[in-house]
């Protein structure tokens, strides 16, 4: 099973972003993936700001040497299909044999940032058809295409591509997702991954302090290196081949480094 951790987009500095990325390489992880957004809402209605999906993706290609990356996942109603398929390839240019592609339709907190600057949402089944053109124009262009989301109409689009990834959900709930699609998939190899929110600490108890500290996922992970690599197990035992974690605290590099040296390690036990 693979490693990886999200980068914090939702900055005006982009150091950060890198600063993990380079963690995250130099400890052992196997990919670091960025969100596509506008802007996003702070929990009391400021605005945050996003950096731009694909131009972060791209300095974290040059900025790094081995690691996998790519967006987690790159919205279909952002840009036009081709527009999006060219960008995926500059990526694979700058960096050969690192994407990994992931599109989603978008959700209930796209709305927003899609209409502020003139963008159609669409009804759910608007944006599905949206998604479907956009896997059309990315798949068989020298690297994987996941598809990102839950819901049956994106399983069957995800069932045609390289692989598919879940954000949230119990891993029983997981696997029970994982097998439908594995049954239905035409493509070999075909990746099922999941990712989520965790909250990382040196000891339970540094973990917990930080949970209440920062707020978050009521359902992300909390815990030490063995209780965080527990949990993420308990995926790989659910058929995920990648798990990918989002830290709460996500532009601090030494969640990347302890995942890598302490919790990856773990893994495979």
């Amino acid at each position: 099973m693979k490693l990886g951790v999200t980068l914090p987009n939702f900055r005006d500095d982009p150091e950060p972003a890198l600063a993990v990325a380079r963690a995250a390489e130099a400890s052992g992880l196997d990919g670091v993936f960025g969100f596509d957004h506008l802007f996003r809402r702070a929990r009391d209605g400021a605005l945050r700001p996003a950096l731009e999906g694909m131009t972060l993706l791209g300095a974290v290609a040059a900025e790094t040497s081995r690691i996998a990356f790519g967006p987690l996942a790159a919205r279909a109603s952002l840009r036009p299909a081709a527009s999006l398929a060219a960008a995926l390839d500059s990526l694979a240019r700058i960096a050969p044999g690192r994407l990994i592609a992931t599109i989603g339709a978008g959700d209930s907190q796209s709305q927003e940032e899609n209409e502020t600057f003139g963008l159609p949402f669409g009804t759910f089944e608007e944006r599905i058809a949206v998604l479907d053109g956009a896997v059309d124009a990315a798949i068989d262009r020298g690297y994987p295409v996941w598809v990102g989301g839950a819901s049956a109409a994106v399983g069957a689009i995800a069932a045609r591509a390289d692989g598919w990834n879940r954000w949230g959900a119990t891993p029983a709930l997981f696997e029970r997702e994982a097998g439908a699609l594995r049954d239905m998939h035409t493509r070999q190899p075909f990746t099922v991954s999941w990712a989520g929110q965790i909250v990382l600490g040196a000891t339970e108890r540094d973990a917990h302090a930080k949970a209440q500290r920062l707020g978050g996922d009521p359902g992300a992970a909390i815990g030490g290196p063995e209780r965080v690599a527990d949990v993420l197990r308990a995926y790989g035992d659910a058929g995920a081949e990648w798990v990918i974690a989002g830290p709460v605290d996500s532009s601090d590099p030494d969640n990347a480094t302890a995942l890598g040296e302490r919790v990856k390690p773990l893994l495979d036990r």
